[in-house]
C-alpha cells in the first residue's frame, strides 16, 4: 500500500492504468527504505520561480487541473502558464480524461513528488522557515491526534506571526495567501487536507481528516468578515452535510485573518456530534 501511495500514479494516455516510477522502486528495494529518490535527481528552481511569479493557486495541483489534450504539451518560451512544463517534467500526470470535451484532469502522480515539490515551495513563500526551530511537525500532529484544536490554532497563530511583514506585503495580501500557507503546513503534518472543497452550495475553505475527527475550516479576512460569520457560513451553506454519515466527530472552525497581526487573529470552535 505504501509503495503504491508513494511511487505509483504515472499515466501517459487517455485510457489505461497507472504505472510505478521504476527509478524510485529500484532504489527503494536496493536501500530497503522509502525516500525521495526521483526528486533527488534535480531541483525545480525554474518551476518554483514561475509559480511564485504568476501567483498560481498551488492547491489546484491536487487533481484539479483541467486542460485540453492539445494544450497539455503546448509550452512556449515566455509563457506564464506553468502547466505544460509541469506535465512534461513529471510533476503532474494524467488523472482522468473527458472524451466529451477532449480534456485531461492533471494532478500530482504520487506522494513522493507531491511532498518533495511542496517542500521546495515552503522556503520560497516563507524564507525564514526552519523545520528545526520555527515549525514542529510532531507538536502539531500530537495536538490534532488529541483533538486539542485550541492548542493547534494557537500554535498556528504563532507560526503565522513569524512571517515577516515585508513577505506578506510582497504577496497577494489576501485570504488566499494565508490559506496557501495553511495548506502547506498541514500537508507536511501528514494529515489529509483538502482545500476549496466544492459542495452544492459553495466551497469549504479547508477540510482536515484524522482517524476519528473531521475538521471543517472557514476563513475570513478581518476587513470583510469575522470568525463568528465564518462559523455561521459553515451552517448556512450546509458544509457538514457531505460528512454527516461518515461516523467521525465533526468540528467547525471559523477563523479570522488580520494583516496587522500577520495571520490568524481570532477563531471560534464548535463541535457537532
Amino acid at each position: 500500500v505504501k509503495l503504491r501511495k508513494y511511487y505509483n500514479g504515472y499515466r501517459f494516455s487517455k485510457v489505461g492504468g497507472s504505472v510505478y516510477n521504476p527509478f524510485s522502486i529500484l532504489n527503494t528495494f536496493f536501500n530497503n527504505d522509502f525516500g525521495d529518490y526521483w526528486y533527488e535527481t534535480g531541483s525545480p528552481t525554474f518551476l518554483i520561480r514561475m509559480l511564485k511569479d504568476v501567483n498560481f493557486e498551488i492547491p489546484d495541483l491536487e487533481n484539479n487541473i483541467h486542460v485540453s489534450v492539445r494544450d497539455v504539451t503546448n509550452y512556449r518560451v515566455g509563457s506564464n502558464n506553468p502547466i505544460p512544463i509541469l506535465y512534461q517534467s513529471g510533476y503532474l500526470t494524467i488523472k482522468d480524461y473527458d472524451s466529451k470535451f477532449n480534456e485531461f484532469t492533471l494532478g500530482f502522480p504520487n506522494e513522493e513528488v507531491k511532498l518533495a515539490f511542496l517542500n521546495e515551495l515552503l522556503p520560497v513563500f516563507i524564507p525564514q522557515y526552519d523545520s528545526g526551530q520555527k515549525f514542529s511537525v510532531a507538536h502539531f500532529i500530537k495536538t490534532l491526534e488529541k483533538g486539542d484544536i485550541e492548542s493547534f490554532m494557537n500554535s498556528m497563530r504563532a507560526f503565522y506571526s513569524s512571517i515577516s511583514y515585508e513577505m506578506i506585503e510582497n504577496k497577494h495580501k489576501n485570504e488566499r495567501y494565508y490559506q496557501f500557507i495553511f495548506y502547506l503546513l498541514v500537508t507536511f503534518m501528514g494529515q489529509f487536507i483538502q482545500t476549496e472543497v466544492k459542495t452544492s452550495e459553495g466551497r469549504i475553505d479547508a477540510v482536515i481528516k484524522t482517524v476519528d475527527t473531521i475538521y471543517i475550516f472557514e476563513f475570513k479576512m478581518s476587513a470583510f468578515g469575522t470568525a463568528e460569520e465564518a462559523l455561521a457560513q459553515i451552517d448556512t451553506k450546509n458544509y457538514l452535510l457531505p460528512y454527516n454519515t461518515n461516523g467521525r466527530k465533526l468540528v467547525k472552525i471559523g477563523a479570522e485573518f488580520d494583516d496587522k497581526e500577520r495571520g490568524i487573529s481570532r477563531w471560534k470552535i464548535l463541535s457537532d456530534y
